[in-house]
């Protein structure tokens, strides 16, 4: 099991960025590939992007494509999402998670082992 904490949610006018960091444990955080998702009031929890454990492949949500970037620093255990040009859209909860035993990549929450406990991230028009 991994502990996740994320950080560096806020409010920010359309247009803005925010970087949010997640911070794991564990000595084998190289070894997981890690996840971000996202979920607004009353839908489901959706896909945002994901990175594998070396960091070198990522993949993004068509929604975010061009404008988020996802990053890892194994030294510190942290992911990263930056997000540029925000839009109303983007507000959410964003949660990291990470799954263990593989460094692949995953779209599906259902694949991934721990979550952390999400940050809010609002953006206004």
């Amino acid at each position: 099991q991994v502990q996740l904490v994320e950080s560096g949610g806020g409010l920010v006018q359309a247009g803005g960025s925010l970087r949010l960091s997640c911070a794991g444990s564990g000595r084998t955080f190289s070894s997981y590939a890690m996840g971000w998702f996202r979920q607004a009031p009353g839908k489901e929890r959706e896909f945002v992007a994901a990175i594998t454990g070396s960091g070198r492949g990522t993949y993004y949500a068509d929604s975010v494509k061009g404008r988020f970037t996802i990053s890892r620093d194994n030294a510190k255990n942290t992911v990263y999402l930056q997000m540029n040009t925000l839009k109303p859209e983007d507000t959410a909860v964003y949660f990291c998670a990470a799954r263990l035993n593989t460094a692949a990549i995953s779209s599906t929450p259902g694949s991934y082992n721990d979550w952390g406990q999400g940050t809010q991230v609002t953006v206004s028009s």
